[in-house]
């Protein structure tokens, strides 16, 4: 009578996997079958901060620094991190890489920039745009 319980409720088990493997399969190639939505690009206000954290994190020219930054209005919110020292630019004047992180709701994306020293030690954003890896 044991071995019979055991076979019964064993065989249950067995039954019931495959539809449950192929609910799995399907959401699982659902899943992958579609395309990640492109993050939101981020507003031009979203960007004047991240901008202002990228010339506080250069004009302390701490090494292995970043500097955090959010917009209150949109919620978006990020960091800023110089990524190399500093370099002279063809027009001579001093410039540093940064990247920015850039966060808003549940998209996560990545910012590239370039600053260069402008008067009185501050430093001046010349490029920000979305990251190319490359």
């Amino acid at each position: 009578m044991t071995l019979i319980l055991i076979g019964v409720g064993t065989s249950g088990c067995s039954l019931s996997r495959p539809d449950a493997y192929a609910r799995l399969d399907k959401d699982v190639t659902g899943t992958l079958g579609r395309q990640a939505a492109a993050p939101p690009a981020p507003t031009e206000s979203d960007l004047a901060f991240a901008r202002t954290a990228a010339s506080d994190v250069l004009t302390k020219g701490d090494k292995d620094t970043s500097q955090p930054w959010e917009n209150p209005e949109t919620g978006a919110r990020g960091s800023v991190t110089p990524l190399s020292q500093a370099y002279s630019a063809e027009d001579g004047r001093t410039c540093r890489d940064f990247l920015a992180s850039y966060v808003n709701g549940r998209s996560e994306s990545w910012l590239q920039g370039a600053a260069c020293k402008a008067g009185q030690g501050r430093w001046e954003i010349h490029t920000i745009k979305p990251w190319t890896r490359g």
